[in-house]
């Protein structure tokens, strides 16, 4: 047991958060005669890290799970997708969610061709929130800045999320709150060719080049930020703010999410950082949920499929639910860290 515990070890601390790097670079910096202790040094040294660390890990992330979507086109997503019904259809599409794009606004279009295509409201919002909010991505980043508990209970929790609002959608029928030219659109069922092993390695690194180009301005932006709320923030600021003293934290950090946009890959290091200066655990998580799920341009896209009310009740189930996991994981914080 204590053998596999380090080698778990080394594969959470050399392998997925990559401490050899921080260190190396540490090492080159002051090599140039910065001050790791100070400020800019310091600043300097978590953005070279974390930049680094995520756009390794985010380019392997994304071949493996391009690789793995070439054999599941929306087409035949669909078909699956049609076999289920109740709860189980809606725990499909939260799992379907997990091997989506990255961020909301990647996952409407999926969700308006679910929709067209006749499966139910219900089952599609569960897909849609679990898209941006939970991917395999976001569990080995965490994984690498938060340790494994705290990764797996957030993709469970994200999932929970994600069923329960898809099936509460599902109970109130809200089908005709759809826009009308989705409901009248036809379903086209055109077989996907079988492609090579060759075709599939070829498609998963065009993801891989499409999809960084797309996040890396909100890599490096969530990075830089980062990197000035831990080195420049006083932590009694984070605390007073997002700290166990003010019991309104996590309604605060949900509520200021939501009008932000950033993909997951540029919000962990933000969390991250707030984290290391005393933030609570189910606050951060809850600014990170929010940030995802919530994001405006995705909700102005969502208004082009649904009607106001619908929206409406979408986004009041999802903020409720951020905020109910958020008092949870503050709840029984001393369990995972």
């Amino acid at each position: 047991m204590q053998i596999l515990k380090h080698v778990w070890l080394f594969f959470q601390d050399q392998i997925l958060s990559m401490k050899w790097l921080n260190t190396q670079i540490g090492k080159m910096l002051s090599t140039m005669g910065l001050d790791m202790s100070g400020r800019v040094g310091g600043s300097l040294q978590f953005f070279l890290y974390d930049v680094i660390k995520i756009t390794i890990l985010l380019c392997l992330l994304i071949f493996m799970i391009s690789y793995i979507q070439s054999y599941f086109p929306p087409e035949r997503s669909k078909k699956i997708m049609s076999r289920f019904h109740g709860t189980t259809a809606n725990i499909m599409a939260a799992l379907l969610g997990t091997v989506t794009p990255f961020c909301s606004c990647s996952s409407i279009p999926l969700f308006i061709g679910f929709t067209s295509a006749g499966l139910s409201l219900g089952v599609t919002f569960s897909f849609l929130i679990s898209s941006p909010m939970v991917d395999l991505g976001s569990l080995v980043l965490l994984m690498s800045i938060f340790g494994g508990k705290v990764a797996i209970v957030y993709v469970i929790v994200g999932l929970i999320v994600a069923v329960v609002g898809g099936t509460l959608i599902e109970k109130m029928h809200m089908e005709q709150y759809v826009e009308d030219f989705i409901r009248t659109a036809g379903s086209v069922d055109i077989e996907s060719p079988d492609l090579t092993k060759k075709e599939r390695i070829l498609y998963a690194r065009d993801q891989v080049v499409d999809t960084f180009k797309k996040v890396l301005p909100y890599i490096l932006v969530g990075v830089g930020i980062g990197a000035v709320i831990h080195n420049w923030i006083p932590e009694s600021w984070i605390e007073t703010v997002l700290g166990s003293n003010n019991p309104f934290g996590v309604v605060l950090a949900t509520l200021l999410g939501i009008p932000m946009y950033a993909d997951i890959f540029g919000t962990i290091p933000i969390a991250e950082a707030l984290l290391y200066k005393g933030a609570q655990l189910g606050t951060v998580l809850s600014f990170m949920m929010a940030v995802t799920t919530l994001s405006l341009p995705s909700m102005i896209m969502l208004r082009k499929a649904v009607k106001p009310k619908l929206l409406g009740l979408f986004i009041g189930i999802c903020t409720i639910g951020i905020i109910i996991v958020g008092y949870l994981f503050n709840t029984f914080q001393y369990l995972f860290i």
